[in-house]
C-alpha cells in the first residue's frame, strides 16, 4: 500500500555547511516525483534524511502520517521506504547477490526482478565482481523485493547513472509501472518524463517545476 511523504522545514548540515535549507515536500500516496539539480546541491542528503541516514537534521518528516521519534520507528521506517543508494556498496564482506536480494523481504519477488532485469544469471556473483551498471539492476531488483514485502515508498538515487540509453529506459519503465509513492534523484530525461511530478533542488532549495 502506497504511502505519503510531508516534509516541513527540513534542513540538513555537513558541519557548518547547511547542504538541505528549509525544504517544505506534500507527496500524496502514489504520487511520483523526480528531483533534479546539479551535484552537490543537497539532493541525496534530502533522501537520505528521510531514512534518518543523516545525523545533523532537524524539521518535520512524516511517513504515513508517522513522525519517526526514536530506533523503533526509524526500523519501521525502512520497512516502509524501499532505498535505491546512488553508491551502491558492495561490502566489505563478499556478499551474494543472492544474499542482497533476500534481504529485501521477499526473495522470490526480488529474484523474479532481477531476471527481468537481466542479472538473475548472477545470484551467486560477489556483489564486488559486478560491474556499476549490474550493481544498479541488482539494487532495484532488492527494491522491488522490498515493495512485495510491504514497503509503500521507494527512494532511489540515480538509478540509472551507470546504464546506457537501452538500460535507462528499463529502469524508467520499472519505475513508472511501481503502484507505490517514488521520489526519485536523476539527470536522466526518460526517468523525469514517467513521473508526475518535477522539482529542482538549488543551493539546498527544492522548487517544484512541474
Amino acid at each position: 500500500m502506497s504511502v505519503s511523504l510531508r516534509m516541513l522545514g527540513v534542513t540538513c548540515r555537513h558541519g557548518t555547511v547547511t547542504a538541505v535549507d528549509r525544504v517544505d515536500l506534500d507527496l500524496a500516496a502514489g504520487e511520483h516525483l523526480a528531483v533534479t539539480g546539479t551535484n552537490g546541491s543537497g539532493k541525496s542528503t534530502l533522501l537520505r534524511a528521510i531514512l534518518g541516514l543523516h545525523r545533523q537534521t532537524s524539521g518535520l518528516i512524516e511517513v504515513a502520517g508517522v513522525r519517526a521519534r526514536g530506533p523503533a520507528d526509524w526500523t519501521r521506517r525502512r520497512g516502509e521506504v524501499a532505498w535505491i543508494p546512488q553508491r551502491q556498496a558492495a561490502g566489505r564482506f563478499p556478499l551474494l547477490v543472492r544474499e542482497l536480494l533476500a534481504s529485501s523481504g521477499h526473495t522470490e519477488q526480488a529474484v523474479d526482478a532481477a531476471e527481468g532485469l537481466g542479472v538473475g544469471g548472477l545470484l551467486d556473483r560477489p556483489l564486488g565482481q559486478l560491474s556499476g551498471g549490474q550493481l544498479q539492476r541488482a539494487y532495484l531488483a532488492r527494491a522491488l523485493g522490498q515493495v512485495a514485502a510491504g514497503a509503500g515508498m521507494v527512494l532511489a538515487d540515480e538509478p540509472t547513472a551507470a546504464l546506457d540509453f537501452a538500460g535507462q529506459e528499463q529502469v524508467a519503465a520499472v519505475l513508472a509501472a511501481l503502484p507505490v509513492s517514488v521520489v526519485v534523484v536523476t539527470h536522466d530525461r526518460a526517468v523525469v518524463d514517467v513521473c508526475g511530478r518535477v522539482a529542482e533542488m538549488a543551493a539546498g532549495r527544492l522548487r517544484e517545476t512541474r
